[in-house]
């Protein structure tokens, strides 16, 4: 009963928009700092931004894929005729 009322307060398509969104803040963060770098050490060919834009462009794939892998492995535990996973 208890796992029911969980399944019913965090569907599942929140986690995949948390994935996106972890994406995005990973992306944005490293730009901001980037951007940061470049105004701080006065940089002018804003190499700071594209570094720190790359970086986070690859860490944020890099954590998509690991947690879109680890759904997907959940995903296939579950009945794959009910939309929200098997029923207790």
């Amino acid at each position: 009963m208890a796992s029911q009322r969980a399944k019913a307060r965090n569907p599942r398509w929140t986690r995949y928009a948390g994935i996106g969104m972890e994406y995005v803040a990973a992306v944005g963060a490293f730009c901001l700092l980037g951007w940061w770098i470049d105004r701080h050490w006065q940089i002018d060919k804003h190499w700071g931004l594209l570094i720190c834009a790359l970086v986070g462009l690859v860490g944020g794939m890099y954590n998509l894929i690991r947690q879109a892998l680890a759904a997907l492995k959940q995903a296939d535990v579950s009945d794959p005729h009910e939309p929200d996973g098997p029923k207790e």
